[in-house]
């Protein structure tokens, strides 16, 4: 689990990972040119930036655990937020590499949690 990285995923982009057996990406994701993704240590601090309930009207989000040595050479770890290094994929997130998965939901009317064993990741 360690190795892990992951995507949090809106419930319609979990159902399209699911039926299509991959995930070409959010519209942000598709703007910037590859998925954004996140290693354990830093689920919380992208849970807590970018959904809010005012952002996701109080969906159900799933956080999706991928094996990062099965996405290839399109995985990039590239500098970004706060000097840190996040995975970056440039291809369609594979079905094949899910892991396991979460579903998430709103801890109170502002914000997600990540399970704990996600966020005490280091790596």
């Amino acid at each position: 689990m360690a190795n892990m990285i992951f995507k949090i995923l809106t419930a319609p982009q979990w159902e399209t990972l699911q039926a299509t057996h991959s995930f070409a990406g959010s519209a942000d994701d598709k703007r910037d040119g590859f998925v954004h993704l996140s290693k354990g240590a830093q689920v919380q601090g992208t849970l807590d930036k970018h959904y809010s309930y005012a952002k996701t009207g109080g969906d159900n989000l799933v956080l999706a655990a991928f094996d990062p040595d099965m996405l290839g050479d399109a995985l990039k770890y590239e500098t970004s937020r706060g000097g840190e290094d996040f995975p970056h994929l440039y291809a369609p997130l594979p079905l094949t590499a899910l892991t396991n998965h979460w579903v998430l939901q709103l801890t109170d009317k502002s914000h997600y949690t990540a399970p704990e064993l996600i966020t005490d990741m280091r790596r």
